[in-house]
């Protein structure tokens, strides 16, 4: 090798050598870069403590942590003793497993092994047929993992749980649901409400929410507020020492109403029993006190039942605040009162019954021959629209409105319920101004309606109806609100007011008044009728024979009343053989003689002396509760049949006024509510359907143990708790 070549040879490996340096040098350089930026990439995340966004202090303690929410309870809704009307409580929904593969601990099947079985059990418990519950058991998709049994299937009771898997039927399973509990089934429904389960915000948490009536209008103060519990683990799932965390959840507050549940229960029941004779459009009942204002009893039909919700789909309006109506002659006491406290009336004035004409159109009475030349006292006994509408152009239309504003019409009650109605009138023309003198023309709502009759009950002062008693915060028991009588105005003088119910009750008592049904043996009654033509869609009266509206108001005692009712019955069939105040009274005389036989200053007037009790078997059940009730004998009817084939007491036994008579017709009979009974009536009805009875304390019942509406079952035990009153 010459010296060239040798000289090459070194140049390359210099070069080389030169080369792999440089990659070197590079290699490290990349190497610092690198690790200066995983240094700043650690120190940022350790800083900052996020990546991408992702908390990873967080993320950690959700890792390690199990969190938990304990639910807070809804709070319960109860009547002004403290029964409850709305409680919370779990429900189940059932479904059944079919796959094959499904095998427990030593291969025990966990899917339905007979399938016949399972639906003779499931249809004897739910209300679902077997044969329906073997067609849902035998899918046409054959490889259905698990079926369910619709709405049979669903809101099962903890009870209803039991007895299905007291059975030990494979395959079977109940998933559990937060569900809101109506013990006492159609119930001032509509006052009342009912709840939906919805979805919390950015939440999978579901909690009940108040969609109608007190539940809606309360629904902040009768949800609580959950509580949390965690627990920190370490890698292994094991909990830390001392690292429990617990926030309580705050229970709902307990909402008290003003209902009475012996008379509520006795409204519902009468209500039903004159809809199923007249199917009316609507209907609407309450009774309040007329000293305080707190309503004790409101139905409506339709209604519903809000365990159930069955019913509802016609049924979604409050009726006493939401629907307005044409009030008809009961707006007459309105009229007489603004008449009289203006001057303008002269009971012994005498005018010419039958028509009347204003600006060319006709004013007619109810009887369109009239009764001749009487006097306005007489017309109002009488219903008469003639004498309304002399008296509203005697006061003059400024006057009469500036009374109906006085009275509060045209406005909400701010009764708190959802949307309340005002009302509307028309009042441009003069046969319009004295068409609303008696009744037409002008739309009220009941709460109105009950607001007004106040100021005639009280002697000029007006109360505010209302519904709710007290509530409770359930966590310390302390009461955070309590109801307080409302005066809302004094639209009449007192003189006024006195003679307004001295004019009512000669409409029940006076030879020629209307409303001769409406008499209560040993109290004295003011009451006004009212019947009104109904507006049909086209915008126009209806004339047919069920286009009317249909109401009383009754003021008991007369004097000095404690009780306001108020009913009214839309567009009813009326039978042949009964009246439409014949209808009305049989809501009306049941309810208010027990609300004043509750009451101690109007009881010792009216309980008092003996009755023989008749042979009722074989009467229908309405008219021996009818002629029970007549003798102050209270009634209590089992059975859906119509005809009397038991009763309690023997015919010819002498009973004490007060006392109660259990009538038992045929078929399936239903628990009544006993709220108030002594023990004596508990004994009476445990012996005619066969129950056994279990006492403790004394005095009247307080409490039962088979609710009120259940079916009756020979040989079951009733526990009832007594207390003093």
């Amino acid at each position: 090798m010459n010296n060239n070549e040798k000289r090459s040879k070194k140049d390359d490996n210099n070069k080389s050598s030169h080369n792999r340096r440089a990659f070197g040098q590079w290699l490290f350089f990349i190497a610092i870069a690198l690790f200066v930026i995983l240094i700043l990439r650690f120190s940022y995340i350790a800083i900052g403590g996020t990546v991408e966004h992702i908390n990873l202090s967080s993320q950690a303690r959700r890792l390690y942590t199990d969190n938990k929410v304990l639910k807070a309870q809804r709070g319960s809704i109860l009547d002004a003793s403290g029964q409850p009307i709305a409680e919370d409580t779990s429900t189940y929904s059932i479904y059944a497993v079919l796959n094959k593969s499904q095998v427990g601990a030593n291969k025990k099947p966990l899917y339905v092994t007979n399938k016949a079985k399972t639906a003779k059990i499931l249809a004897k418990y739910l209300p679902i047929s077997k044969k329906e519950a073997l067609k849902a058991l035998n899918p046409t998709n054959k490889n259905s993992f698990q079926v369910e049994f619709g709405t049979a299937g669903k809101n099962i009771s903890v009870a209803t749980k039991e007895k299905i898997e007291s059975y030990k039927l494979t395959g079977i399973n109940f998933i559990q649901s937060e569900a809101r509990l109506y013990p006492n089934g159609t119930f001032a429904s509509n006052l009342i409400g009912i709840t939906a389960s919805v979805q919390k915000k950015s939440s999978d948490i579901t909690q009940l929410k108040g969609i109608m009536g007190i539940e809606s209008a309360f629904n902040k103060k009768l949800t609580g507020t959950d509580g949390e519990r965690s627990i920190q683990k370490d890698k292994f799932g094991y909990q830390l020492p001392s690292s429990q965390e617990k926030k309580a959840a705050v229970d709902g507050e307990n909402i008290y109403t003003t209902l009475d549940t012996r008379l509520q229960t006795l409204l519902e029941s009468e209500m039903t029993k004159v809809q199923a004779q007249v199917h009316a459009k609507s209907m609407t009942a309450t009774i309040m006190n007329a000293k305080t204002g707190a309503i004790l009893a409101t139905s409506q039909r339709p209604t519903f039942n809000p365990t159930t919700k069955s019913g509802i789909s016609k049924a979604w309006s409050n009726s006493i605040v939401q629907d307005t109506f044409e009030p008809g002659s009961t707006m007459k006491v309105f009229t007489a009162a603004a008449a009289i406290d203006s001057g303008h009336f002269n009971a012994k004035e005498k005018y010419k019954s039958g028509t009347y004409k204003i600006d060319g159109q006709v004013v007619p009475d109810w009887q369109t021959s009239g009764w001749g030349l009487i006097t306005y006292e007489e017309g109002f006994a009488r219903s008469s629209n003639v004498a309304m509408a002399h008296l509203e152009r005697k006061m003059g239309a400024k006057t009469w409105k500036k009374y109906i504003k006085k009275f509060k019409f045209l406005q909400s009650t701010n009764s708190g319920l959802s949307g309340e109605a005002k009302g509307s009138m028309q009042f441009s023309y003069p046969i319009d101004q004295a068409d609303t003198a008696f009744g037409q023309g002008i739309d009220v709502t009941t709460m109105q309606m009950l607001q007004g009759f106040t100021a005639i009950a009280n002697n000029g002062k007006m109360v505010k109806p209302q519904y709710i008693k007290k509530i409770v915060n359930s966590n310390t028991g302390k009461v955070t609100y309590r109801m307080k009588t409302k005066t809302v105005a004094h639209p009449i003088s007192s003189s006024t007011a006195k003679e307004v119910r001295k004019l009512m009750q000669d409409v029940v008592y006076k030879s020629y008044g209307i409303g001769s049904d409406f008499k209560l043996s040993g109290y004295r009654v003011a009451a006004k009728t009212g019947t009104a033509q109904v507006v049909g869609s086209n915008g126009t009266y209806l004339n047919t024979d069920d286009s009317y509206l249909y109401s009383v108001v009754g003021m008991v005692p007369a004097s000095n009343p404690k009780y306001i009712m108020y009913i009214t019955m839309k567009q009813p069939t009326l039978p042949a053989t009964k009246t439409a105040t014949q209808l009305l009274d049989e809501i009306f005389s049941p309810v208010m003689k027990q609300a004043l036989g509750e009451n101690s200053t109007t009881a010792k007037n009216q309980l008092t002396g003996k009755a023989k009790i008749a042979n009722m078997v074989g009467e229908t059940a309405d008219t021996a509760t009818k002629q029970l009730g007549k003798e102050s004998i209270a009634a209590t009817v089992l059975g859906t049949g119509n005809t009397v084939t038991r009763q309690s007491v023997a015919a010819n036994t002498e009973m004490l006024a007060g006392q109660r008579v259990i009538l038992v017709t045929s078929g399936q009979m239903q628990m009544p509510n006993m709220s108030g009974w002594s023990r004596n009536d508990v004994l009476k009805l445990t012996k005619l359907v066969g129950l056994q009875a279990d006492f403790s304390g004394t005095g009247f019942v307080k409490s039962q143990s088979i609710k009120a509406g259940a079916t009756i079952q020979s040989g079951q035990t009733l526990t009832v708790k007594l207390k003093q009153k």
